[in-house]
Parts: structure tokens; sequence; C-alpha cells
């Protein structure tokens, strides 16, 4: 058995083809063909059923020797890339995505990266929550920064999720509001107030159970951007939510120009921010080590406030 004999089962499995899997592979069809063959007579086993129209479809015994091939190989990468940090200069690219609005918090950790590890290429996008695990899923990033709660995890053994931070949605007021006297607000209050909704998965999804539970609620307008919402709430238009650990740090926020309160008679589910990352892909060492970084500068963040 030879290690390219696990990367042509692999392949011809993802592709469901012998010729298209040459072709990526770089090799001739019959040489992917009879390799197969001879891995089979090896193990005593069919890996493969073929058909002309069909091509290639792993047999039931095939599905799972093809995963477990798969584990070698991803091993067998992170073993390479391992002696490659201790070796020599670490070089690829590392793709990552956070939600908007997250981009603070990969600031530090990225400068701090890309000081150490200068030959890495960094890809960094923002996008919504549900188009970041998609591209998790298709392995087009590495890793994405979200918002965790509950419900988004749930049955989802494919993915890894983990929580860096966690919190409790607030309400944001102008400090010349009353609301900012009494430090709380009902949602039976909330939802008489002009509402300025940041136009995140999180905050939707919590004021759609707001409005389920409690009626309508004024929402004067809907932004992507944070800063027009802050200036808003300056200009006493109207309100805004969010979860503490978005805007705690939030020179506004520590200034007392604009003041967050508690939601008070009202229990909704617990959130963070934190990674989600495939587990059917491999963990690489660049993203390791940018995840070392990350850790390292939220816990010096923690730690000063």
């Amino acid at each position: 058995m030879h290690i390219e004999q696990l990367e042509y089962i692999v392949k011809v499995a993802e592709t469901g083809s012998i010729s298209i899997a040459a072709e990526k592979l770089h090799v001739s069809q019959s040489g992917i063909s009879q390799s197969i063959t001879r891995l089979e007579d090896e193990l005593g086993v069919k890996l493969f059923t073929r058909h002309r129209r069909l091509g290639a479809v792993p047999t039931a015994e095939g599905k799972t020797l093809i995963k477990k091939a798969y584990e070698v190989l991803a091993r067998l990468q992170e073993f390479k890339e391992e002696a490659q940090s201790f070796n020599s200069v670490i070089s690829g690219n590392l793709k990552l995505s956070s939600i908007p609005g997250f981009m603070l918090f990969l600031l530090e950790p990225l400068s701090s990266f890309k000081n150490a590890f200068p030959n890495v290429n960094i890809e960094i996008s923002e996008k919504s929550t549900q188009l970041i695990i998609e591209h998790v899923e298709n392995n087009q990033i590495d890793i994405g920064l979200i918002t965790i709660y509950e419900e988004l995890i749930k049955k989802r053994d494919d993915l890894r999720f983990e929580v860096i931070l966690e919190g409790e949605m607030k309400v944001y007021v102008n400090k010349t509001s009353p609301l900012a006297l009494t430090k709380s607000i009902t949602p039976q209050q909330l939802m008489t107030q002009n509402v300025i909704l940041y136009n995140g998965d999180y905050v939707k999804r919590f004021a759609k159970d707001l409005i389920s539970k409690f009626g309508p609620m004024n929402i004067l307008f809907t932004s992507d951007n944070t800063e027009v919402i802050k200036k808003a709430i300056l200009e006493g238009l109207g309100i805004s939510f969010g979860p503490d650990f978005s805007h705690k740090n939030d020179p506004l926020i520590v200034s007392g120009e604009i003041v967050p309160i508690d939601i008070i008679h009202y229990e909704h589910e617990k959130i963070g921010v934190g990674w989600v990352r495939s587990e059917n892909n491999l963990f690489s060492i660049n993203t390791k080590k940018f995840l070392e970084h990350f850790n390292f500068h939220s816990r010096m963040q923690t730690y000063s406030t």
C-alpha cells in the first residue's frame, strides 16, 4: 500500500469519476485505475463499483475505508506542516471570514500573526453567519468568526464551534434618555421605543423573538453600519440593542455618551462569539498558529477590562 493509492481513492470518491480525478491529480486515467485495482486486490475488498453512466461509486465497505484514508492523509498533512513549523518559514494561505461588526476583534491578532509569519498570505472577508458556515463546509475558508447560540449548533456534528466570549443582549440609549437613569427596560417598554436595528443575524433573531412574544416593534431603520447606528442614538432618534461583548470597549460607551442598560423580565438564550470550522477539512498549521495569537490577545483584552 502506498500513500498515492490513498490519495487516488479519496479523489475518485470526491469527484465520482476516475477520469476527473486523474485530471485533477495530473496522472493518467489508466494509472489511477490500475493502482486502485492493485489496492483492492491487496485489501481483498471492492472499493468502487464502476458504471459507464454513474462513474465510480464507492461500495458500502469502500465508504468506510475511504473515510479512513482521508483521515490518514489529513494526519499526514498535519505531520508535514508541524515539521515545517519547526524547521522552516511558514508560508501558504490563511482564509478567514467574520460577520460585520466583529472585524475589530481581528485587528490586533492579525497584526501580531503577520509580524510573526510574514510569508503567510492572509485573505479576510465579511459575510453573514449562514454564508460563513456554507463557505466553511465547502472548504472555501479555513475558519469563520461568528455569533454562536444553542439553536445554531444543534445537530451539526460536521462543524466544530469554539466560544471565545459569552455575553447577553443589552439595549443602548442616549445618556439623556430617561431610560439611562433607570438602567433597565422591560420588553413592553422596548416595544414603545423607536428601534435602530443592526442588520446582523443574531440581532434579527433576537428582534424576531421579541416581536413573536410582545407584538410589533417600531423599527426606525436597519443598517449594517454601526457608526450610523451610534450617531442616530447620539442624536436621540432611537435606541438599539446588541450583545455586550461587541460594544464594551467602544469609546462612546466608555465615555458615557451611550449607556448600555439591562433588559429585565425577559428570558432569552445566551449568545457568544467564537470560531466555526469544519470537522471534515484539514485544521492547518496556519490556522492553529493564528488562533494562538487570537486567543492570547483575547485574554489580554479580558484582563484589561
